[in-house]
């Protein structure tokens, strides 16, 4: 059935293109780095991604809304994306487990909704183009103001946002009987990685993004879990540093996607921003040790620097992007580290690299 939203709405990109839409969620003005993910579902795992923090979110599905929200598919406390454009927003879905449809949630949350935008040609604009930021509104008509307001926004290189979304005091989940031990470094921590952890049997404690190896240490864990997270991974100076701590010391440790590029930053590899980045939940992977491909969830605007392998030689490559052959994964010789650049925790999305939980878990 036909869906009726009254008011008009402006998605600005910074190179001047102008699409226009209609307005869902809270009116209102927002704006970041606009990006695009093709994922066919997942849609409210995604939107509560941390990783997305600061960006204007465009999702490729046609249809987003249509079985509504549920309470237990979410990967942090909150809606973390700027805004979202789409195509098709369902004020109306259906879905059993549903407690209220996806208006009402951005609502609630105070984000902002721009659909009946020609996402086709959105998508197709910033892929030649590159990512760059962007401004929408569902308020403001004058194109001139908008501009304005866009010119002040800063570049997501060089940006830090990560202590916007990691935990400001330590927690625990799991269960204190645990034989095993493990110590989170959030960055932007997902819910499911967590889950992933706890289910493999181990007690975990999340601690803040700048706390040092000395406190964590303190707790005594068995290994050590650097997470997911949003912006420049350059600017992470202290979890850098913890990082290299943790190395020095012949620690076990785990990294997921802006944790994979602080260990790659830790050990003296550089880290570049991608013309676009990689999101959605089919994004295929060659795993160099097994020969064997992977179907993995990706969400990341930042890439370790092949030219930088170099400057470590105890670095190995375990994993390549298939689509453009990025780094996808890497290993320490001779210590038991390693991190990859996509998501096994996949919550929504595939399983094909759960395994590394359990290759993590099987070392503690």
């Amino acid at each position: 059935m036909k869906y009726e939203i009254a008011q008009d709405a402006f998605v600005l990109l910074a190179d001047g293109t102008l699409f226009k839409g209609r307005a869902a969620g809270k009116p209102g003005t927002a704006t970041g780095e606009i990006c695009f993910n093709t994922a066919m579902t997942g849609y409210q795992e995604t939107f509560t991604d941390p990783s997305y923090y600061g960006q204007i979110l465009t999702m490729t599905n046609a249809h987003i809304g249509n079985y509504n929200v549920n309470e237990e598919e979410t990967e942090s406390n909150s809606i973390k994306i700027s805004a979202l454009v789409c195509k098709n927003f369902s004020l109306k879905g259906s879905r059993i487990k549903s407690y209220t449809n996806l208006d009402q949630y951005f609502k609630d949350a105070g984000i902002t909704v721009i659909s009946d935008v020609d996402t086709r040609a959105l998508v197709r604009h910033i892929r030649n183009k590159g990512a760059m930021n962007a401004i929408v509104s569902t308020e403001i008509k004058d194109v001139e103001t908008l501009k304005q307001m866009l010119s002040e926004v800063p570049s997501m290189q060089g940006l830090e946002l990560s202590s916007k979304v990691s935990c400001t005091e330590p927690y625990f989940e799991g269960s204190p009987d645990s034989a095993k031990k493990v110590a989170v470094l959030d960055l932007g921590l997902k819910h499911n990685i967590v889950r992933c952890l706890t289910e493999r049997g181990c007690y975990v404690q999340v601690f803040p993004m700048n706390t040092s190896y000395a406190e964590m240490k303190a707790w005594n864990p068995d290994g050590y879990m650097i997470t997911n997270g949003p912006g420049d991974p350059e600017t992470l100076e202290k979890p850098i540093q913890t990082v290299k701590d943790i190395v020095a010391a012949n620690e076990k440790l785990f990294g997921i996607c802006l944790g994979h590029q602080v260990l790659a930053i830790a050990g003296g590899l550089s880290t570049y921003k991608m013309v676009n980045g990689h999101r959605g939940i089919n994004h295929p992977i060659l795993n160099h040790i097994t020969g064997k491909g992977e179907i993995t969830s990706q969400n990341h605007g930042f890439v370790v620097d092949e030219k930088t392998l170099g400057n470590n030689p105890e670095i190995e490559v375990t994993h390549t992007h298939l689509n453009d052959g990025t780094i996808a994964g890497i290993r320490l010789k001779n210590k038991p580290v390693f991190s990859v650049q996509y998501h096994p925790e996949a919550f929504a999305g595939p399983h094909d690299s759960r395994y590394l939980f359990d290759q993590f878990v099987d070392t503690l």
